[in-house]
Parts: C-alpha cells; sequence; structure tokens
C-alpha cells in the first residue's frame, strides 16, 4: 500500500476556516495562561492596556506588544537563571536549549514533556513532507547537546520509523565513512557542511560510492532557499535538498518543504505567524515582505507572544500542489534584518553576496565578508574574500565577480580570491561576516 503524503492529513488538509478557529482558541488559551501566570507577559500586556478579553478574532493580536531577543535576555539577567516567562511546573522540566548566542547572550528555552512530545511530532511532519519515512537511513549531522536541531531530529527520526545515524559534528571524514557504511539514503545538517561533506566526497572522488543517498533537509543557517546553493548541493551530493527553517526560541524547525520545492510550509496549528512592516510593526499586505514574527499556540514551558525574529519572509496562503493548506513562504527566508551590511551609503544581505558567489562554477562554496576602517582616510572598506575552486582561476574571475557584484549590491567592493581550504569549515552556522570596523 501506498505511503500516504501527509503525517496528518486532517490538519495538514484544514480548510482556512477552520485552521482559524482552531487558531483563534488556541491563541486565546495561551494569552490567558500568558498574562495570569507570569509576571513578565502580565507586566507587557498592563503597559500596552491589553488583556486576553481584547481578543475576539485573530488580527487582534496586533493591539498585543512584540517580544524581542533583548526582552528576554533583560529579563534573564534580571531574574536569573530563566526569567518570569516560565510557566510550566518545575516537574514538568524535560530539557534546556539555549539560542547560539552569535549575536549577544544566550536565551534560554525550556521544554516540557508536552512541549518534547509537540515538537518531536511536527518535527516528524518536517521528515514525512519530503518524503522521508520507515526504511530510510537518517544521517543526522545537526548537532547534538544544547542546540536544538540535533535531538528533535533524532526524536522524530524514531517517530517516523526511520534509523537514524547520529553523525553530529562528526569531521567530514566520519561523515562520508558514515555514508558509505550505512548506506543512509537522506542527511541533515547546516548548507554550509553539507557542500563541504560534498566537496570532500569530490576530492576523494567517492561520490558515485553513494548512491543511496537520495535527499537532504538543510537548515540552522541561510542558504537552501537561494536556488543556486540548492543547485550546487544537489550536483555536490546527488541529491533532492530541501529547506526548513527553525528558530532556538521558537522550535527546531516549524516550517519546511515538501516534495514541490514550493516554499516553507509554516505548522499554523501550533504557531500564528505574521509579517509586519519593520518600522511601524504593523501588518503588510498580503504577499508583501516583512518581518517574521511568531506566536505559540500550544508551547507549555516557554511561549513565546509574537516574537519578533529580524527575519524577512512574505507569506501565501494559498494551498500548495501538495495538497497542504498551512500558509507558505514562497521564497522561504529571504534576509536577517540584524545581518544588514551598510557600506557606503548602500545596504545590502550576505544572502545577496551567497547568491552572486555561488553563481559562478569556478569559485568553491566558502566566502567570506570584510568589513574594515583605513586608517590613512576613515573610510569603510568592504572585501568579499571567496575561495577558489579546484584547478586553475581564469585570468578574468575576479573582474566578472566584482562586476557581479557591483551589479547585485549597487555599490563596488573589493574582491579577493584565495587558496581552496584557506577557510576552516564547521557544522555550525559559518560565520559569513568579519566586521573589524571600530576595533
Amino acid at each position: 500500500m501506498a505511503r500516504d503524503r501527509f503525517w496528518d492529513r486532517d490538519v495538514e488538509t484544514l480548510s482556512r476556516r477552520d485552521l482559524e478557529a482552531l487558531q483563534l482558541e488556541r491563541l486565546r488559551r495561551q494569552l490567558t495562561r500568558c498574562y495570569e501566570q507570569s509576571p513578565f507577559y502580565r507586566e507587557k500586556f498592563d503597559r500596552a492596556g491589553v488583556a486576553p478579553r481584547h481578543l475576539e478574532r485573530l488580527t487582534d493580536i496586533a493591539r498585543f506588544p512584540f517580544t524581542t531577543k533583548q526582552e528576554l535576555r533583560d529579563e534573564q539577567a534580571a531574574h536569573p537563571p530563566f526569567g518570569r516567562y516560565v510557566l510550566a511546573p518545575r516537574a514538568a522540566w524535560r530539557e534546556l536549549h539555549p539560542s547560539s548566542g552569535t549575536t549577544g547572550n544566550p536565551v534560554n528555552t525550556i521544554w516540557s514533556a508536552a512541549d518534547v512530545e509537540i515538537i518531536t511530532d511536527h518535527t516528524a511532519r518536517t521528515l514525512w513532507s519530503f518524503g522521508t519515512g520507515p526504511g530510510d537511513v537518517i544521517q543526522n549531522a545537526f548537532a547534538y547537546g544544547l542546540w536544538v536541531a540535533g535531538l528533535a531530529v533524532h526524536y522524530a527520526a524514531a517517530r517516523i520509523g526511520a534509523f537514524c545515524v547520529p553523525t553530529g559534528t562528526s569531521p567530514a571524514p566520519r561523515q562520508i565513512e558514515m555514508l558509505a557504511r550505512t548506506r543512509a539514503t537522506v542527511l541533515l545538517a547546516t548548507p554550509s557542511f553539507g557542500l563541504y561533506i560534498g566537496e570532500r566526497l569530490r576530492q576523494a572522488e567517492e561520490a558515485a560510492e553513494h548512491p543511496a543517498l537520495r535527499a537532504g533537509c538543510f537548515g540552522g543557517e541561510a542558504g537552501t532557499e537561494l536556488p543556486s546553493t540548492r543547485g550546487r548541493l544537489e550536483r555536490a551530493l546527488g541529491i533532492d535538498a530541501y529547506d526548513y527553517y527553525g528558530l532556538a526560541e521558537i522550535a527546531p524547525t516549524f516550517a519546511s518543504e515538501c516534495t514541490e520545492k514550493a516554499g516553507l510550509h509554516w505548522a499554523e496549528d501550533h504557531y500564528l505567524i505574521e509579517i509586519v512592516h519593520p518600522e511601524t510593526g504593523r501588518p503588510v499586505s498580503p504577499g508583501d515582505q516583512g518581518i517574521l514574527v511568531v506566536t505559540h499556540l500550544t508551547r507549555e514551558a516557554t511561549p513565546m507572544i509574537r516574537y519578533w525574529t529580524n527575519d524577512y519572509a512574505r507569506l501565501d496562503a494559498a494551498a500548495c500542489r501538495c495538497g497542504r493548506t498551512h500558509a507558505r513562504s514562497p521564497q522561504g527566508i529571504v534576509g536577517r534584518s540584524d545581518d544588514l551590511i551598510v557600506f557606503r551609503g548602500a545596504k545590502f544581505y550576505p544572502v545577496q553576496v551567497e547568491q552572486t558567489v555561488r553563481a559562478f562554477a569556478e569559485l568553491s562554496d566558502e566566502f567570506r565578508i570584510e568589513l574594515e576602517t583605513e586608517r590613512e582616510t576613515g573610510l569603510d572598506r568592504c572585501t568579499v574574500v571567496v575561495e577558489a575552486g579546484p584547478g586553475a582561476a581564469p585570468a578574468d574571475l575576479s573582474d566578472r565577480l566584482r562586476r557581479a557584484l557591483r551589479e547585485a549590491l549597487l555599490v563596488a567592493p573589493g574582491v579577493r580570491i584565495v587558496a581552496p581550504g584557506s577557510f576552516e569549515r564547521t557544522a555550525f552556522k559559518s560565520k559569513r561576516v568579519i566586521d573589524r570596523r571600530g576595533a
């Protein structure tokens, strides 16, 4: 019998009317819990002059204040170690997962027993949505330990009846060895680590020795949403590559692609998704780009109400060709507001540089953006440093890349091409921007 394409058909194909009714019911319950049990949220709501009784329809969520990462840091510093927004009783706590701390002090998130169950189930939905199921061998190259993704995928692999190979952040040679030994069919990793594994396979001329590998799901950093990066992953590993999205403060994954590759499907039964204007905070028109704001509808321990993610996205409420009815972001996450680079009056994001660099087959997958201030003039200088690909680089490669970057960014950064292997590879988020201005 053919496997159902849906993990939870009834939920994933809800009509928009029924889905919004479910969201409203769960949102009312969550706001009431937060107001009655959390001094942190009660004070926020009181300052804004709102209370749970003011929520009559979903759009009324716009009356409630946003929650920011800095607020959470301040709250945890004032009321250590976890702040006053932990709602689950201590006996129900099961796991602690801090954020990465790449933009400041980590924010601690607690999962209760009920949270672990829900997170496992909708991570299973993620795996199932791109065709993974019983009989698959999943090589899980996400970090384990405090980082959220590794354990969630591990739990979900068991839930769907797959065999999990927990390689975590093992070095690339070990990853390659396990791909061959276990005949893994699915790889989960960050895009940059997936590209590195592909690079090492190519160097060892071993790609043909892994015919079982057919799919990969990549997240934890930008990349897979870009056609150029997705194409490189698919060519390097001989697979279909899928995008997924998660945040430590929200969930390891709460949006993922199906086999149609038509954008991220949001798990709207567990999360209320808003797209708002970055300056006014008001809802944007349908289909317009704005800041992604997320509210937990079912989180027990540390619920986030209108969490300001700093990530840019668009929302499309039309049903997907796969039959799923939850809203999608067709281009995935299109940028991050706190990654914005301002250079000589121009504004651009690292993802724009990535898209340009990866259009050049003569270059490797690794690059850095270096920012510094010239001591003599006091002017800022921006240099895009890229590793050369295998073989001799054409003499005009730097000039062609410089022109392409100027066209994409509307400013002309410097370009430096360095030898293959110059940059350290990591299974974690790759550090793309080195900002020495003011150092």
